[in-house]
């Protein structure tokens, strides 16, 4: 890792405006000194199909190669059913397939998450989490970012105009970026 910690991140969204893209474009303006976030759009990646794994899509390989070249990954994740968005676990699935070549061995993570209801996507970052551990990722615990009531924290065009929530994204960026160094002994 050189001095500046790649981060990766994308959201478990394809609406143009969601809330989940509208955390990541909050957090590209809130960096830390020494920080790089790249945004990656999940469009594209097709229904994750065992059969392909030989032969992987495009779309497939170029995900996968994002994760390998980044020191961190940022998930931003929308609840859907208590749960997360189908459009998220596919990309997983995918990124960590085949058996053997999990993309997220070894990689510090951060989550974040919003829902129009109280709870601010808590569940699907517990449900995130669970996964973290089979995937050998190093989950960032603290702060937690959920954003409840998101329909009132961001704009029409789903840009976060909350100042809190926003102080809260930062203080994640500065806790993966940390502990990103703590762990690659930097």
């Amino acid at each position: 890792m050189s001095g500046e910690v790649k981060i990766l991140g994308f959201a478990g969204s394809l609406r143009k405006n969601s809330y989940s893209k509208g955390l990541l474009r909050a957090a590209s303006e809130s960096l830390p000194e020494g920080a790089k976030l790249e945004i990656f759009d999940l469009e594209g990646i097709p229904p994750f199909n065992q059969d392909l794994e030989a032969n992987m899509p495009a779309r497939v390989k170029e995900f996968k190669a994002k994760i390998k070249a980044a020191d961190a990954i940022l998930i931003s994740t929308p609840e859907y059913n208590y749960s997360v968005s189908g459009v998220l676990k596919n990309a997983i699935d995918w990124a960590s397939r085949p058996y053997g070549d999990n993309s997220f061995d070894g990689k510090p993570v951060a989550v974040m998450s919003e829902s129009i209801g109280m709870l601010g996507g808590s569940r699907a970052q517990y449900v995130l989490r669970q996964s973290f551990v089979f995937l050998n990722m190093h989950p960032v615990n603290r702060p937690e970012v959920m954003v409840p009531f998101a329909a009132d924290k961001f704009d029409a065009n789903g840009v976060l105009i909350d100042k809190a929530s926003k102080g809260f994204i930062k203080d994640l960026l500065t806790s993966l970026v940390s502990w990103t160094r703590e762990l690659k002994g930097v």
